[in-house]
């Protein structure tokens, strides 16, 4: 089984940057072999892609919301994704989930909340303006 915990959320003003963090563990499992994604849930709203990021890293795809002000990234020596947000705006407030999948080739990139097999249990972003 999979585990993942997301980290760095906070209360933020709007132009402000935050460093989500998310720490993959599992017995018998290695963390390059998983395609990596960060969706999100604002208020009253359903579950949306944000970023992905392929098994090498050697590819990203973002959403058109958020393209340009956040950049996904990943140590696979450290198990963590990383989704760094600059500047933020107030419509970016939602709880961040990552999710892992087994990525079929090292530059494979899912889009989809039905690719992926294992979810965190998320991190509050708020943005104040």
């Amino acid at each position: 089984q999979v585990q993942l915990v997301e980290s760095g959320g906070g209360l933020v003003q709007a132009g402000g940057s935050l460093r989500l963090s998310c720490a993959f563990s599992g017995s018998g499992r290695t963390f390059s072999n998983y395609a990596m994604g960060w969706f999100r849930q604002g208020p009253g709203k359903e579950r949306e892609f944000v970023a992905s990021i392929s098994r090498s890293g050697g590819s990203t795809y973002y959403a058109d919301s958020v393209k340009g002000r956040v950049t996904v990234s990943r140590d696979n020596a450290k198990n963590t994704v990383f989704l760094q947000m600059n500047p933020l705006k107030p419509e970016d407030t939602a709880v961040y989930y990552c999710a892992a999948t087994a990525g079929r080739y090292a530059s494979s990139i899912y889009v989809k909340i039905n690719e992926y097999d294992y979810w965190g249990q998320g991190t509050q972003v708020t943005v104040s303006s």
